[in-house]
């Protein structure tokens, strides 16, 4: 067998597990098993293709008898693709699992929707990020890109009898169709040049620095909005948290990095010749979109609209790398580019990783605890204590601790940054500092949000009825967050190894690998050489599993001795839920620090008695954090497009002879122009 076939047997599984979906309302378990497990084979078969070609065969590609008479489907799988497709398919056949447990929700009582729209239209999204990443012409590539958008705007229209889901699904839509007309006219552009649609041609084009900034500039406007960079990410918070968890999973964890494949494609190898104009463009806008998205999240209690800006952040990160191996190519640099560049990627599959576990994780806390506000949570570490566990290596991963994987991808990206005096440009060694010093903030502020999110809803005691009753999830479920748990452990522990086979994709695109960065063997890694940095993931953790074993050996040890109690009240009575901190609480010094970034609305109502009005009886405290984006830049555009809709609105008055004239003088312009 070749690659190629693993790949058709990925694509007909997604197909197949389309049309059995057809019966999946009058045969539930058609949905639970035949369904699910066609999407297992799969995202199975998609990590086989894509570790294939990655690890050391040579890029496949076939034609489709399908398409245009005068162009066919032109399908490649290269390094490229292979490590984008390896991802999906890893969530893919994670969701796989965890599906057959979690949508029983849909199956009774208020919350039963229709299984054939939630099964067809998750398999038809899987099927066209798979035909993303595979394309090798813009005509496929396009038909690809609107069977994902499309498909994934029905399954965030799934719970459509709340209002709130049909308008974020209707912005969702309408910001990727811009999206498509900007890829669009990006690839008309290489496509005018190249003369024609196929990859190949366009990576044949001779293009002008001018004509290359207008693509370049046309590509980041589509791919960056549909990636959810400032300030174009106005979608992602409202559209990731009505999605069902497991298609929240998808969108966060690889729809977004199917766009940055398709930036990284788009620039990287179709232009080829960059400029570290680019590059500097892009880091500027990744640091800001890290630094906004982890605010954002920092205030936000409902745990998976915090985790939607947190994707901010992350995508924020990973084009900050880019931006930086952009620059350092541009300028000659192409060692340290090519490290950036390794970074962007090593974030892209941690990301996918960690966050694809969080939300299932949420996911698991809303089908046990029926929950997604973190201000009624609490005490879920001992009713869920595995899945408590899973979240917890989703939280260190995504907070960037040693030594899983989240740490070693912004680690490599500082490394990176620090090569700043290297360049000539006295604009570029003060500007990377500087943003740098933001993407460092940024990390300790995502560090404080996922102390909150793990303190407020796993720690401390129960603060609802529902929370108190809740119960640990299914096998299936915790399976597929065990399996992401592990590959955040693992792609953390070995990053040399790792790096080394991620080191395919630069000597594809670029004719450099990461050399210097494996060369002190699996052990250490070194990203420039020993003398200047090194990290070793292994030896770390031997370090904190020592640390920990002496630690619980002495807890140990000391138990016999140490008298137990209830803890001090401070003259208050029994200790309540009451007496805890709240996620709007833990989050309120950042509130005071960085006002001017939201639209802050408090209020605080306070109830006293009617015969001593010194008394307080009660008060009530209620924050809202808006983002600014809507007020500054989103409602001027609506306002402008509704005048516009008016104005155009006064041509149709209803007279069948303004209606002729109408006609007429359109006949006279025309024959005028004509002639």
């Amino acid at each position: 067998m070749s690659p190629l076939d693993f790949v058709y047997i990925a694509l007909i599984g997604a197909l197949a597990s389309a049309l059995v979906s057809v019966g999946a309302d009058r045969q539930p378990a058609v949905l639970r098993y035949a369904n699910f497990g066609l999407l297992a084979i799969s995202g199975a078969a998609a990590v086989v293709a894509g570790l294939w070609v990655l690890i050391g065969e040579a890029p496949v590609a076939a034609q489709l008898p399908l398409g245009l008479p005068w162009l066919p489907w032109h399908l490649r799988l290269d390094a490229l693709s292979g490590l984008f497709l390896a991802v999906v398919g890893t969530l893919v056949f994670a969701i796989s699992l965890y599906g057959p447990a979690y949508t029983r929700n849909y199956l009774h009582g208020k919350n039963r929707q229709s299984l054939i729209v939630l099964g067809l239209f998750t398999a038809l999204f899987i099927l066209g990020m798979y035909l993303v990443v595979l394309a090798d012409d813009a005509f496929l590539f396009m038909i690809a890109w609107e069977l994902m958008s499309v498909a994934s705007y029905f399954l965030v229209a799934y719970q459509h009898q709340h209002a709130a889901n049909r308008r974020a699904a209707f912005l969702y839509l309408l910001m990727a169709h811009v999206a498509g007309v900007a890829i669009l006219l990006g690839f008309g552009v290489l496509a005018g040049f190249g003369g024609g649609f196929t990859f190949e041609k366009m990576r044949a084009a001779e293009l002008s620095t001018t004509w290359a900034s207008i693509a370049f500039a046309l590509a980041f406007f589509g791919f960056g909005m549909k990636a959810g960079m400032v300030p174009l990410h106005a979608w992602l918070p409202e559209a990731h948290p009505v999605a069902p968890s497991h298609i929240s999973a998808l969108m966060s964890g690889v729809m977004l990095k199917v766009a940055l494949y398709g930036l990284i494609r788009f620039v990287f190898d179709l232009i080829g010749d960059v400029q570290w104009q680019w590059g500097l463009v892009m880091l500027v806008t990744g640091a800001c979109t890290t630094l906004l998205g982890v605010l954002y999240a920092m205030v936000r209690n409902n745990l998976k609209r915090l985790l939607a800006y947190s994707s901010i952040e992350n995508v924020g990160i990973i084009l900050s790398a880019l931006g930086l191996s952009l620059i350092f190519l541009g300028t000659g640099h192409k060692i340290i580019g090519v490290l950036g560049l390794i970074a962007a990627l090593y974030h892209i599959i941690g990301h996918a990783l960690f966050k694809g576990l969080l939300f299932l994780g949420a996911g698991a806390i809303a089908h046990s605890a029926h929950e997604y506000d973190l201000n009624n949570m609490g005490g879920l570490i001992r009713r869920m204590p595995q899945t408590a566990l899973f979240m917890l290596i989703g939280c260190l991963a995504i907070a960037g601790l040693p030594p899983l994987t989240g740490f070693v991808s912004e680690w490599l990206t500082f490394q990176v940054a620090l090569q700043a005096p290297r360049l000539e440009s006295g604009v570029l060694r003060t500007l990377i500092p500087l943003t740098a010093a933001m993407l460092a903030l940024s990390a300790a502020l995502a560090a404080a949000t996922f102390v909150k999110v793990y303190g407020i809803a796993f720690l401390g005691r129960a603060r609802s009825r529902q929370v108190r009753h809740a119960r640990e999830v299914g096998l299936g479920m915790r399976a597929a967050m065990a399996l992401l748990a592990i590959g955040c452990i693992v792609f953390g522990i070995l990053p040399s190894t790792i790096i080394d086979v991620l080191g395919a994709i630069p000597k594809q695109l670029i004719g450099q690998a990461p050399v210097s960065a494996t060369a002190s063997g699996w052990l250490w890694l070194t990203p420039m050489s020993a003398k200047t940095a090194s990290y070793s993931a292994p030896l770390v953790l031997i370090a904190l599993v020592g640390i920990a074993a002496l630690g619980f050996a002495l807890l140990h040890v000391r138990a016999t001795r140490m008298r137990r109690g209830y803890p001090w009240e401070c003259g208050y009575g029994e200790v309540n839920t009451r007496m805890q901190y709240t996620a709007t609480a833990f989050s309120q010094p950042i509130h005071r620090i960085f006002a001017p970034v939201w639209d802050l609305r408090e209020q605080i109502d306070e109830k006293r008695h009617p015969a001593q009005p010194q008394q307080v009886q009660s008060i009530r405290h209620q924050l809202q954090a808006l983002d600014k984006s809507w007020s500054t830049l989103y409602e001027p555009i609506g306002r402008l497009v509704l005048a516009g809709a008016r104005r155009i609105g006064m041509l149709q008055t209803g007279s069948i002879h303004t209606y002729l004239s109408y006609s007429f003088f359109t006949l006279l312009l025309l024959l005028w122009v004509v002639t």
